[in-house]
C-alpha cells in the first residue's frame, strides 16, 4: 500500500464509508465542530453574498469576440468573424440564422451564422471517467463552464439613403464586444439578401426546415423573382430549370410557379421600348398528364384562400386552360381527372421543310443527313409542294430510279440512300393524322393570358413522343426567333415554354438531331430577353440537360435530389448543396444570382390548383 493509501477495491457507485455509516474499518467518525469554534464558520460569517449577475436586460443573443481575431477581408478564406453566446440563447441559435450588428454611426452588418462550436471556459481535460460519471449523474450541464462561439458570413452593410433602406458590400468591420441580435425585420432581411419586395412568388424563406419568422403580420418572409423592366429584365425571359428527385415536390412546386405567371395582372410589353403590353401565355408540355389539371381549384380551406390573397399570391384553377392532344395512330386519350377543353391536332409533313432532323431522330450520321437535307427532301418539295405528305415521302424514297439516278451522278451512294431510307421510316403516326393540323391552330395554340398543355401520356412510343414535343416547340422558337415570322401572334405574345421531363429533350448527344435541337435551344435562350421568351424546364436528372442550354438559366430552384452527379450539375454554393440530400418534401434552394444571395425556402403545404388524380 502506498503513502496516499490503498485504492484497489475503489467503487464509484458506492457511496463514502461516512455515508454508509460503516465505523468498524478503523475510521474516526467526524465530529460535527460546535458553532462558536474559530474555522470556516467565522469565514462564513466574513464575507457577504455577491450576486456577479450584471444590472439591466440583455440585449440580442450575445457580442462579437475579437479572441480569435475579428477581420473583414476582401479574401472571404481570411475573413474572422466570430460571436460569444450567452447562455440564456444558446438553444435557440441555429447554423443559418440570419444576424445583425450595429456600427457606432448607425450602420449595420447584416451576417449569418455558419457554424457553431463549444470550447472550453477554463482550461482542463473533461474527458475523463470522474467528468464523465458526474455529467452521467447530473440532472443537467453547467453550461456556465463552456462558451459557445457562432462563427459569421458576413453578407451586406445595411444602411439608410434618402429614407430608404439600402445595402452594400461588406467593407468595414464591427467593433469588439458589439451586441448581436437576430434579424427579426422583413426588411432587413429583405434588403440583406437583396430579395425583391414585388415579382414572382416561390415560396417563403427558411433556415432548416423551418420558416424564418418576423414582427410583421404575416411573420414569414416572401420570396419573389425579380418581374418587372424598371429593375432590369425580368427573369422569367432569363430561364428557369426547377430541378428535383420523385416524391420532392417538384412538380407541386412547378405548377404553383406556373400559376403565379398567369396571374391576371401579369404583363409585359410586347416589344422593347413599345407601350403595349400583353399577359404571357403558356405552353406546358406534359409527358405525365398532369398539368391541364391547373384548370381545377385546389383542395384547401377558406384561412389558407385568404392568407394566399394577403399575400398577393395567386391561386384557385385558371379557367383559360387547354389541353391540345397530339393525334398519333390509334392511341387515344382519357382525361377525366380534369375539367380542361381538349384540342386535337395533327403535325404536318410539310413542318419537315423547315426541320428536316424532324425525321432524323433514329440517328443519322452528318453524310446522311447532309443527303437528306441537301439532295432527297428538296426533290421531294420540288416535286409534290409544300403539302407534300410523309406518305407521299414513303413512297418517293421507294423508288428504285430515283436511287439508281442519284447513285450514278454521284450525289447520293446507294448505300447512304438505303440508310436514310431506313432510317426515315416509322414516322407515319405522327404526322398528317385526321385532326386539324397544329400551323391552322396556332391562335388557339398561342393565346395571351392561356395555359396551353401538350400531354404526350397517351403516346406508346418514346421517339413520337419526342418528336412531336420538339416539332411544336421549334414551331414556338422559330416564330420568336425570325424577323419575318409565318405567325405573327406567336411573335407578339410574351411567352414561356415549360417542358416536363426536360433532359429527355435537350440532352447533350453525338447525333445531328441532338446537335439541331441543342443549337436551336440555346439560341432561344440567348435570344430570350430581346423576344420575351422564357424556358421553363423540369427536371430529375439534371446532368443530362447539354451544358449550351444549362449555362443559359439564370434561376435553378432544386429541391431534394440523391444522386451526387445531378446534386453537382445544378451548381450551387457548397453550403446549400449539403442540404439537398437531406430536404423534406417542399423544401428548396434557390441560386439566382441576378436576384437574391442563394437562400434556403419552404414552398406552399397546398398546391393552389388541383394536383393529383386520387
Amino acid at each position: 500500500m502506498s503513502d496516499l493509501g490503498d485504492f484497489t477495491d475503489f467503487d464509484a457507485d458506492e457511496p463514502p464509508d461516512s455515508e454508509a455509516g460503516d465505523t468498524e474499518s478503523g475510521g474516526d467518525e467526524i465530529a460535527e465542530a460546535p458553532a462558536g469554534d474559530s474555522g470556516d464558520g467565522d469565514a462564513a460569517e466574513e464575507f457577504e453574498p455577491f450576486d456577479a449577475t450584471p444590472a439591466g436586460q440583455d440585449r440580442g443573443i450575445g457580442v462579437l469576440s475579437a479572441v480569435g481575431g475579428l477581420q473583414i477581408s476582401e479574401d472571404e478564406d481570411d475573413t474572422r468573424l466570430w460571436a460569444y453566446v450567452t447562455v440564456r440563447n444558446r438553444s435557440e441559435v441555429r447554423v443559418g440564422r440570419y444576424l445583425l450588428a450595429s456600427y457606432p454611426d448607425g450602420e449595420r452588418l447584416f451576417c449569418r451564422i455558419t457554424a457553431l462550436e463549444y470550447s472550453q471556459e477554463y482550461r482542463a481535460d473533461d474527458a475523463t471517467e470522474i467528468h464523465a460519471r458526474r455529467a452521467m449523474r447530473s440532472r443537467g450541464i453547467d453550461e456556465e463552464d463552456f462558451k459557445l462561439m457562432a462563427e459569421l458570413e458576413p453578407v451586406a452593410v445595411l444602411y439608410e439613403e434618402g429614407g430608404d433602406l439600402k445595402r452594400r458590400m461588406t467593407d468595414r468591420v464591427p467593433k469588439p464586444e458589439t451586441v448581436i441580435r437576430a434579424a427579426d425585420d422583413k426588411e432587413d432581411i429583405k434588403t440583406g439578401l437583396k430579395i425583391p419586395s414585388a415579382g414572382v412568388f416561390l415560396g417563403h424563406l427558411s433556415v432548416g426546415g423551418q420558416c424564418v419568422e418576423t414582427v410583421a403580420d404575416p411573420p414569414s418572409i416572401d420570396y419573389r423573382l425579380r418581374d418587372a423592366y424598371g429593375d432590369g429584365d425580368p427573369l422569367v425571359f432569363r430561364h428557369t430549370l426547377v430541378a428535383g428527385g420523385t416524391g420532392s415536390g417538384k412538380t407541386h412546386a412547378a405548377k404553383n410557379v406556373l400559376r403565379q405567371f398567369l396571374d391576371q395582372d401579369r404583363s409585359y410589353p410586347i416589344e422593347a421600348g413599345g407601350d403595349r403590353e400583353a399577359r404571357p401565355a403558356v405552353v406546358q408540355f406534359d409527358p405525365q398528364d398532369e398539368y391541364a389539371q391547373m384548370h381545377d381549384d385546389g383542395e384547401y380551406d377558406d384561412e389558407f384562400a385568404r392568407r394566399l390573397d394577403r399575400q398577393g399570391i395567386a391561386h384557385r384553377g385558371h379557367d383559360d386552360t387547354v389541353a391540345f392532344i397530339p393525334q398519333v395512330g390509334t392511341s387515344s386519350y382519357a382525361a377525366s381527372h380534369h375539367g380542361a377543353e381538349q384540342v386535337p391536332f395533327t403535325i404536318p409533313f410539310s413542318m419537315v421543310e423547315d426541320n428536316p432532323w424532324l425525321i432524323a431522330s433514329s440517328g443519322l450520321n452528318d453524310n446522311q443527313y447532309g443527303a437528306l437535307v441537301n439532295e432527297l427532301l428538296p426533290r421531294f418539295w420540288d416535286r409534290h409542294g409544300d403539302d407534300g405528305t410523309y406518305e407521299q415521302f414513303q413512297s418517293y424514297m421507294d423508288d428504285p430510279a430515283l436511287r439508281e439516278q442519284l447513285d450514278e451522278s454521284g450525289r447520293v451512294h446507294e448505300a447512304t440512300f438505303d440508310a436514310v431510307k431506313r432510317r426515315a421510316r416509322g414516322f407515319g403516326p405522327v404526322f398528317d393524322g385526321d385532326a386539324q393540323p397544329i400551323t391552322e391552330r396556332v391562335h388557339e395554340f398561342v393565346r395571351p393570358g392561356r395555359l396551353t398543355v401538350v400531354p404526350t401520356y397517351h403516346i406508346n412510343e418514346s421517339r413520337h413522343a419526342e418528336t412531336i414535343v420538339l416539332a411544336l416547340a421549334s414551331l414556338l422558337v422559330d416564330a420568336k426567333l425570325s424577323n419575318d415570322p409565318e405567325f405573327d401572334r406567336i411573335k407578339e405574345t410574351p411567352l414561356i415554354v415549360g417542358m416536363d421531363e426536360a433532359h429527355n429533350f435537350l440532352t447533350d448527344a453525338d447525333t445531328v438531331q441532338a446537335r439541331k435541337v441543342i443549337g436551336k435551344f440555346t439560341e432561344a435562350a440567348k435570344q430570350g430577353r430581346k423576344e420575351r421568351l422564357g424556358l421553363f424546364l423540369i427536371t430529375q436528372d439534371p446532368q443530362d440537360i447539354a451544358d449550351p442550354v444549362f449555362k443559359q438559366i439564370n434561376t435553378t430552384v432544386v429541391l431534394n435530389l440523391g444522386d451526387e452527379d445531378a446534386i453537382s450539375a445544378v451548381n450551387i454554393p457548397s453550403n446549400l448543396e449539403a442540404k439537398v440530400p437531406y430536404m423534406e418534401q417542399g423544401q428548396m434552394v434557390v441560386y439566382s444570382p441576378d436576384n437574391s444571395e442563394p437562400v434556403e425556402l419552404i414552398g406552399l403545404p397546398h398546391c393552389v390548383t388541383r394536383h393529383g388524380r386520387e
